[in-house]
């Protein structure tokens, strides 16, 4: 017990936000459970993008029952690359990347060829809520495929690196860069081995990176520093999430960017229960910027 009070001591010291304390009072305080559908159903927060002004993947269709799907070869049929995702999927699950064709195939980003058959299959289950919030009924998603700004090619493996801002009261709090690695399989997803690198909210500039909680100062697989690189837009990036975290109306949340080689920066998703890694990508505590605006704006 006294080990455990210690422990508890000593992170509530470095400003360590823990688990509780943001379920309590961050997302119960200040995320209403009515805005909970914008950001868990990405196609609600594609629809919102496109009235706030603010950039996103296109969608090209939504499917919503399984007799939707004969009409798959249809809306494939002008597309070379995709992305099939689940309206209300969580951590990257359901997730299906084509980045182009092979005769009658679909060839994934990691050079797997995939028929349209087995693509039918892999839509039937997120319709079935495989990959959905809770197991309910989903919807599958075929948007534009993001291709990655070429400045982070050197930093990243095979798939899409994104930027995650945490927004407290539209005041960004704290920021990471997240890359793909090979132990990912090419997705962004520190839990899968991604490297998480902390970026510096006035600079832009990333100033430590961790990879599974150790931590980095190269790609694993490029051989590149990820320490000091400069994220392209920051300015922008900024700003989208602080436009995002105001429509959605709520006061603690993540707001997910890529940056498109082409488009710039496109607003991914948005989390109404962001993890907690991202203190660790930057060997700081969340707290001590939460409590900050809370004295400067005062609490509700």
């Amino acid at each position: 017990m006294i080990s455990w009070w210690r422990r508890w001591k000593g992170l509530r010291r470095a400003g360590v936000l823990g688990m509780n304390a943001r379920n309590t009072e961050r997302i119960l305080d200040w995320n209403p459970r009515r805005c909970f559908p914008l950001v868990d159903g990405k196609r609600a927060m594609h629809e919102l993008c496109q009235k706030i002004g603010v950039p996103t993947p296109d969608l090209f269709a939504a499917l919503l029952s399984h007799g939707s799907l004969h009409h798959l070869p249809r809306l494939l049929g002008g597309h070379n690359d995709f992305v099939i995702k689940p309206c209300r999927g969580a951590a990257g699950r359901g997730v299906l990347v084509v980045t182009g064709r092979k005769n009658d195939g679909f060839v994934r980003h990691n050079g797997q060829v995939m028929t349209l058959e087995e693509i039918e299959q892999h839509i039937s289950g997120i319709i079935s809520g495989l990959f959905s919030l809770g197991g309910s009924e989903d919807e599958a998603l075929i948007q534009q495929r993001v291709v990655p700004h070429p400045v982070l090619g050197k930093i990243s493996f095979q798939g899409t690196a994104d930027i995650r801002v945490i927004v407290y009261r539209e005041h960004p709090v704290m920021a990471m860069l997240r890359l793909p690695t090979r132990a990912s399989g090419g997705r962004a997803n520190l839990h899968q081995g991604a490297i998480g690198a902390g970026v510096d909210l006035a600079t832009g500039v990333t100033h430590h990176a961790v990879l599974k909680n150790r931590k980095a100062e190269k790609h694993p697989d490029t051989g590149e520093s990820v320490i000091g690189f400069e994220v392209p837009y920051w300015p922008q990036i900024l700003d989208m999430s602080r436009k995002v975290s105001r429509a959605v109306g709520m006061g603690y949340i993540g707001v997910d960017i890529v940056l498109d080689s082409t488009r710039g920066p496109l607003l991914l998703e948005a989390n109404a229960r962001p993890g907690l890694a991202i203190q660790i990508s930057n060997a700081q505590g969340l707290l001590p910027p939460l409590e900050r605006i809370d004295r400067e704006r005062g609490r509700r």
